[in-house]
């Protein structure tokens, strides 16, 4: 029988005919089609074959009888379809008639060809039982063959299916979209039907892993093409993943899965970002516009696939070690797109809270899967890593919310994250308070905005808007409350570091935290060890330097929270009387410390200073002797907390006379030693020129006026402008007034002309201050000798702005203006010429233990020293007979330590 005379016999049977003749004539038929010659022939075979036959054979008999001899031919067919519409679509055109027509039949036999197939998925699911892959293992890879290429296809030429030359044909490329559509569909819902048991051949598994990676494939490829599709595939392949966890866990993708799933995220949150800011410029009336809809899917795609991921990581994240640098980039480019990021959009509430609750939220929980994993750590933790500056507030936003999920997880999270890398084979990882102080040091421009975040609820207030500084401290004195002690040496040297680097906001965060640690701490500080270090630090800092500043600003802070007890000892320990603890007690605020310890250190101060000025006067006052700035430095704090009629007060006043009737102008522009002085003498002279006599005061503004007619250092012209503000509570008797009055409007004549913003700036406060008390009004306007000062002036008590900046000018001018400071104190780093010890190496926790109990013992000794010489009172007490042997005992235990164990050379 002919072929031809077979498939017209074939078509006329009935079931019964085909159910009793398909082993005969299934494989004659199957001959058939591997011969045709056409496409119509090829398609007319296969549908005989799978409508009349196919149902006739068991779920058992479909990949040996027909699917593994048909389907490779039906896959390889629709290929060389799509190569034919690829050659011939260019000739496409409403005059082409034949290129038209042929194009058409074409369409025509693949939308047939996805036909069949799903016909062949829908007999497979027809039958009660679930199917064995190994009986339909053909079917799964030839659907996933077409989809691709039918998917790929209609997304390479998306637009001209609708608005270019394939609109000609543009009814059958949509009839081929939606039946590829149901045939994935039919599909993945056959796939969910069959089940693998662990013991699942090696095919078996591999057929799995090709459905999971093929339709991998395909969803970047729809991802553009139908939103429930795309989203019904990844549920899916998640589905499968999981569900075969143990089977294939090592031989999926995991890279590439999380990678599309990263992309897919990003894709859909920047097309909600898009769509918000168009909503937000055509007005509030957009409720029920077409966009906003539009943007309500596209947030509800958004959260599917933030949720989708963190599901995927939960479940695998064993197997991602090479995705937690991605994971970290999608973290920081998702945060920086919300507030308080700089650039961030200004989107409405609604909008905003949608778009926060599709996108940020789970970043939570992201966060919280990746937490454990030491290669996420490694990524947020590098040391050398470079942060665009957008995202360099996400990540310290990273920082912060990694130490508030810290009690939600085990110890050795906290250890993965706080210890750092200790050996060289490690990979680099800073520990977190360090790296929280430096990334807080590089949001420069956002904390001079200052950009503002959620404040905590306390006390029944309610919440409020918070500054980074105020943030991050409470975050970081949160966790430090909680912190184990085993922590602790780590958290100091990151402290310690912060405060010896140049930025001063972040130093002053690292003093807050000391100063809450100090604070909850206290009463468990009594033989002092926690201060000792930082006061060794403070006198050890020669000169002025930017380590110096804020360890004194450590220091005051600290001394605030001690009790009386441990103030006294600091004056025990570190008497002002010794010249060379005054580097510890010229950074001191008198007023912190307690009666009886404040008249101690005040009156030792002004006894070393008034000794300090007589030695140098009786030598003559030679400049080169004129070394003991830091004794003044000191009775400047004194005369900072006392009243001028104390006692301490007129003995600073006599000193200070003493001082100005030494000043030689002539020799103050000479040298710098002497330029120091001055300016210590004009702070000193602004808080006690209540008591100054008329011509003390002409002395001084000779001075100054020597100092302003030449370049000097802006600080002592500083100090200059509070001497001159104060001399508004002073009233000039009338015999002086012509030597006083002058030199006095002169000298603010020529500093509020100044070019000097900073200068010129504090000369207008000093002014206005001056003026708002004097008596002396003349002074006033003789000192307003130009219309450009005057109008300054005038401008300056009237608080008018010349010019308004706007938002954006002034983001721009602060990000120039924190390049510059940028520079600059890496410039400060790099040349630290100043005597200031640079940080200390990393000790271990066993070098940090010898240091401690050293440094205890050897604060008890000077002590005891103190007391046995008779320092500590004025009326000497011989020490009890005991004193003795117990200082004999311990040098023979110093002596047994120093034997028993010799250090290592």
């Amino acid at each position: 029988m002919s072929q031809t005379t077979l498939l017209e016999e074939v078509v006329q049977w009935s079931k019964d005919t085909c159910r009793l003749e398909v082993k005969s004539v299934l494989p004659k038929l199957i001959i058939s089609f591997h011969g045709s010659q056409f496409w119509e022939e090829h398609i007319h075979v296969l549908k005989i074959i799978t409508d009349m036959f196919l149902p006739h054979l068991s779920l058992s008999e479909l990949e040996d009888e027909c699917f593994s001899k048909v389907l490779p031919k039906v896959g390889n067919m629709f290929n060389k379809l799509m190569e034919e519409i690829n050659n011939q679509v260019g000739g496409l055109s409403i005059q082409n008639t034949e290129i038209h027509s042929f194009l058409r039949n074409i369409l025509q036999v693949m939308v047939q060809v996805l036909e069949v197939l799903s016909g062949c998925v829908r007999h497979v699911c027809s039958f009660e039982e679930a199917p064995a892959l190994d009986s339909i293992r053909s079917l799964p890879s030839c659907i996933l063959k077409v989809l691709r290429n039918t998917f790929q296809f209609h997304h390479g030429h998306l637009g001209e299916v609708y608005c270019g030359r394939l609109s000609l044909v543009g009814d059958l490329l949509q009839g081929l979209f939606k039946e590829a559509y149901s045939l994935q569909k039919g599909l993945m819902e056959l796939m969910d039907r069959i089940s693998l048991e662990n013991t699942a051949s090696e095919d078996d598994v591999a057929d799995v892993i090709t459905v999971i990676h093929s339709l991998l494939d395909i969803c970047s490829v729809i991802s553009n093409l139908d939103i429930a599709l795309h989203a019904n595939t990844w549920k899916f392949i998640i589905k499968q993943c999981v569900k075969y966890g143990s089977l294939v866990e090592e031989r999926l993708r995991h890279g590439d899965i999380t990678s599309c799933l990263c992309d897919d995220l990003l894709a859909s949150f920047h097309s909600c970002l898009e769509l918000a800011e168009q909503i937000s410029q055509a007005g509030p009336q957009v409720a029920h516009s077409p966009e906003y809809k539009l943007f309500q899917k596209t947030t509800k795609m958004c959260r599917f696939f933030a949720n989708t991921l963190v599901h995927y990581i939960k479940e695998f994240k064993a197997f991602l070690s090479k995705s937690c640098r991605r994971f970290h980039q999608l973290y920081l480019q998702i945060v920086s797109k919300f507030p308080p990021s700089l650039c961030s959009p200004v989107l409405p509430s609604p909008l905003s809270e949608e778009l926060n609750g599709a996108a940020l939220v789970p970043m939570d929980a992201l966060l919280s899967q990746l937490l454990p994993l030491r290669p996420f750590a490694e990524s947020v933790l590098n040391p050398s890593q470079q942060l665009s500056p957008e995202t360099e507030l996400p990540h310290c936003l990273l920082l912060v919310s990694v130490m508030g999920q810290f009690p939600s997880h085990p110890e050795e999270a906290l250890q993965l994250w706080c210890d750092g890398s200790h050996f060289p084979e490690d990979t680099p990882r800073l520990p977190l308070f360090r790296a929280l102080f430096q990334s807080f040091r590089r949001c420069c421009t956002e904390r001079r905005v200052p950009v503002l975040l959620p404040g905590v609820m306390m006390k029944g207030q309610a919440q409020g808007n918070v500054t980074l500084h105020h943030h991050v401290c409470v975050m970081l004195c949160a966790r430090v409350a909680s912190l184990p002690p085993e922590h602790f040496p780590l958290l100091e040297r990151s402290l310690l570091e912060a405060v010896l680097q140049p930025d001063t906001q972040t130093a002053l965060l690292a003093t807050d935290v000391w100063c809450f640690i100090v604070n909850e701490i206290n009463g468990h500080l009594p033989t002092f060890p926690f201060f000792h270090p930082l006061l060794t630090q403070v006198k050890s800092c020669g000169g002025e330097c930017y380590q110096l500043s804020h360890l004194s600003l450590l220091l005051r802070r600290m001394v605030f929270l001690m009790t009386p007890g441990h103030q006294m000892e600091l004056v025990e320990r570190f008497p002002p009387s010794q010249d060379d603890n005054l580097p510890v007690w010229c950074h001191i605020l008198l007023r912190a410390l307690s009666h009886d310890a404040r008249q101690r250190v005040e009156a030792d101060i002004i006894t070393l200073t008034n000794t300090t000025v007589t030695n140098w006067q009786k030598a003559g006052c030679k400049l080169g002797q004129l070394d003991k700035n830091i004794a003044l430095l000191s009775l400047l704090m004194v005369v900072r907390g006392v009243s001028p009629e104390a006692e301490c007060g007129s003995s600073a006043l006599t000193i200070i006379s003493q001082l100005w009737v030494a000043m030689c102008p002539s020799q103050v522009k000479i040298h710098p030693s002497i330029q120091c002085t001055l300016k210590l003498l004009l702070s000193m002279s602004a808080i006690l020129v209540k008591s100054f006599d008329p011509q003390l005061i002409c002395q001084a503004l000779v001075c100054v006026g020597a100092m302003v007619s030449e370049k000097c250092p802006d600080d002592l012209l500083l100090a200059a402008l509070d001497f001159l503000a104060s001399l508004g509570k002073v009233f000039i008797p009338h015999d002086s007034q012509s030597q006083v009055l002058p030199r006095l409007s002169d000298l603010f004549g020529t500093l509020l002309a100044e070019r000097s913003w900073l200068i010129n700036q504090h000369a207008l406060e000093a002014f206005a201050h001056f003026a708002e008390v004097t008596n002396h009004e003349e002074v006033i306007s003789q000192s307003l000798s130009s219309e450009d000062t005057k109008n300054k002036v005038v401008n300056f008590l009237s608080k008018t702005i010349n010019a308004q900046e706007t938002v954006e000018s002034r983001l721009e001018r602060l990000r120039l203006e924190t390049s510059v400071l940028e520079r600059h104190n890496t410039i400060l780093e790099a040349n630290e010429e100043t005597p200031c010890p640079k940080r200390a190496r990393q000790e271990t926790s066993v070098e940090e233990e010898y240091r401690r109990y050293l440094q205890t013992a050897e604060s008890a000794l000077r002590a005891l020293q103190t007391l046995v010489e008779g320092r500590a009172s004025s009326t000497p007490v011989p020490p009890p007979h005991w004193v003795t042997s117990r200082l004999q005992e311990l040098q023979t235990l110093i002596t047994h330590i120093s034997t028993a164990n010799p250090p290592n050379r």
